[in-house]
């Protein structure tokens, strides 16, 4: 039987939804454990249910280990999740649609759905926000840019990778001189306070 990729992909979304539900009512939070030190997000997905499934499944399955922050501009965003050290792109499954418009805005320590300017190409990449980037949210003549949580500990240590010095590499720009490494991904099984 042969099934588009929009019907798989669709498919794949729901199921990663109802997966999410699964979490329960209390907020999911995430932690991040890099070379520079560690962060929490906390995921939204009463607003974003798409976006949160979707990274969610990629924290599960190990994506992210051993990913870099592979673009980094000090005041505006730190984005990872997609490159090895080696700045191999590693594969995604297929892009998700775009839930920008929700009520999230990026402000300063929102994590958001990194996209091609195709508005529904997000995949793996995340961009953490350094600053208020409300020039990256929807507008009505055109798409903006799906937030789904929030950094709630560690903001020090995004900042901190906000900072480093960057260069080229492989034709990218903005890449840190020195890899910025994502070590392990988690869902906390015990919500950090806030």
């Amino acid at each position: 039987m042969h099934c588009s990729r929009n019907l798989l992909s669709s498919l794949t979304l729901v199921a990663l939804t109802v997966m999410t539900a699964a979490y329960g009512a209390s907020p999911t939070q995430v932690k991040v454990e890099t070379s520079a030190g560690d962060f929490v997000l906390q995921m939204d997905a009463e607003r974003a249910p798409l976006s949160v499934a979707n990274f969610l499944q990629y924290v599960r399955d190990g994506f992210y280990d051993g990913t870099i922050f592979h673009r980094v501009v000090n005041g505006f965003v730190i984005q990872g999740g997609g490159y090895t050290a080696n700045m191999e792109p590693k594969p995604p499954r297929p892009a998700i649609a775009n839930e920008a418009g929700n009520g999230l805005t990026n402000r300063r320590g929102s994590v958001a759905m990194a996209r091609t300017g195709d508005p529904h190409s997000a995949d793996a990449q995340f961009y953490i926000n350094l600053a208020d980037n409300l020039a990256l949210d929807p507008k009505p003549t055109r798409w903006g840019y799906a937030v789904f949580g929030e950094v709630v500990e560690g903001l020090d240590v995004v900042d901190k990778i906000g900072h480093q010095v960057t260069g080229s590499k492989v034709g990218m720009q903005d890449v840190p001189v020195e890899a910025v490494v994502i070590r392990k991904v988690t869902v906390l099984k015990t919500p950090v306070a806030r």
